[in-house]
């Protein structure tokens, strides 16, 4: 593995300039079976990057059992067919691949990276077909991993930022799907049957889009993802995340002896195909998204010294993703930086950005842009986006376009409309241990 890290090092040192200046053309068909696929031709690179993106993400998950779809992605690489999880990380090494993935709140992805030449691409491609259709989700590793995830969670409940990003989330999002946080008794409510039928209603053909990127021909690329479709079963139905309600405005204190205060100011922001995605986020990067350019940071930390850092983000998603504020302050310090974000925010949704800053963000963006599809895997993480979100498939073609156009005006108009104060919550973790200048915030809600 290591001779093959090194391997790709050096291979995109070689060839990395190369890929800022191609254009990505992403092709597009459905296989026979119903997958949608996406597929970028590159051989610049001996490589081929694969991912699988299925709509089983967290949302999903029973109110009573949330972690169902985690426990299922972590349970697809511990064992299939005549395979142990020991035997699958030796595969791996023996051809050696790469593989991952994850789960957020839409998706469930698995990703793999292999070399292109044909005896270690069908040996990586034979393992990753042979891991989605015959899982077996072995008994022993669930009970390893709920323990393993109990016990994390019991660590992580004791720190302050977890503590504020968990009322944070609840808070903005209540009831909906993308306020289901894991507990230790939802945790441990998982058994090994709910895990099987999570993936076979949720790990279909038709809840699937595939990505590809590298060095395969597209005669290629379509027989590996007929290959890995015709093994999964059609759902015959495709339960939706229903759209998020904006929440009232609240202040949530929550004690805690640590010397800082975590600060999180937010509501649900926006989606992937939001009509406002590129003025909000353009907007952002002069709010809060620029680093030492920021307002935030000018205004909290800079003229203040309120805070080592501020900053703010959109995280778009299926449905509305949050538009999130940070940052960490003394506890005596807390009432005054909240005061001076909120007069910043205000003041950016009554006025806007100044054309100076506006120019400077898209710029930045722009000349950036890039940098961004720099290597293989970077582009496969665009490709998966708009594959598993249907976004158009000249979105990277028309990113900077769209923010080239972008006027002051429809930055402010779209601040004005969707950055809500009435239904901003506050949530403010710890600080308590600041003794020497302020009592401890009170625990509200």
């Amino acid at each position: 593995m290591q001779k093959f890290s090194a391997f790709l090092i050096s291979l995109f040192l070689w060839f990395a300039p190369g890929f800022a200046r191609a254009a990505v053309e992403i092709q597009h068909w459905t296989t026979p079976e119903g997958a949608r696929v996406y597929f970028v031709p590159s051989d610049a690179l001996p490589i081929l990057d694969l991912q699988l993106d299925f709509a089983a993400g967290s949302a999903y998950d029973p109110a009573d059992k949330a972690s169902l779809a985690s426990f299922t992605r972590r349970l697809i690489d511990a064992g299939a067919g005549s395979l142990d999880e020991d035997a699958i990380a030796n595969r791996l090494a023996d051809v050696g691949a790469q593989m991952g993935g994850g789960v957020d709140d839409d998706r469930a992805s698995v990703s793999l990276r292999t070399l292109s030449s044909k005896t270690e691409r069908d040996g990586a491609l034979d393992l990753l077909v042979t891991l989605m259709h015959e899982p077996t989700f072995p008994e022993d590793v669930l009970v390893r991993e709920r323990k393993r995830a109990v016990a994390d969670l019991q660590e992580a409940l004791t720190q302050p930022d977890t503590i504020a990003s968990r009322r944070f989330t609840q808070a903005i999002y209540g009831d909906h799907p993308y306020g289901r946080l894991a507990t230790e008794a939802t945790i441990g409510a998982v058994g090994r049957e709910d895990v099987v039928r999570f993936f076979r209603s949720h790990y279909t053909v038709d809840r699937m889009s595939i990505s590809l990127v590298g060095d395969v021909t597209r005669q290629e690329a379509e027989a590996i993802a007929s290959r890995i479709a015709s093994g999964l079963p059609r759902s015959g139905g495709h339960d939706t995340i229903p759209p998020v309600a904006l929440p009232a405005a609240a202040d949530i204190r929550v004690p805690h002896p640590s010397a800082q205060a975590h600060v999180m100011i937010g509501m649900p922001g926006i989606t992937r195909e939001d009509a406002d995605y590129y003025p909000l986020l353009i907007g952002n990067y002069v709010l809060g998204g620029g680093g030492f350019v920021s307002r935030l940071m000018d205004e909290v930390r800079e003229k203040r010294g309120f805070a080592y850092s501020t900053y703010s983000y959109f995280a778009p998603q299926q449905q509305a993703g949050p538009f999130q504020i940070g940052l960490q302050t003394k506890g005596s310090q807390v009432s005054d930086a909240l005061a001076v974000v909120d007069e910043t925010v205000r003041t950016f949704i009554a006025d806007g950005p100044t054309e100076a800053e506006l120019t400077a963000a898209k710029d930045y963006t722009i000349n950036g842009f890039g940098l961004r599809l720099d290597s293989n895997r970077k582009v496969l993480g665009y490709v998966s986006v708009i594959g598993f979100y249907r976004l158009p498939l000249d979105w990277l073609e028309q990113y900077p376009k769209a923010v080239a156009s972008l006027t002051v005006e429809a930055v402010r108009d779209a601040f004005q409309r969707r950055v809500k104060p009435d239904h901003m919550v506050r949530v403010v973790v710890g600080g308590d241990g600041d003794t020497a200048h302020a009592a401890a915030p009170p625990a509200t809600q």
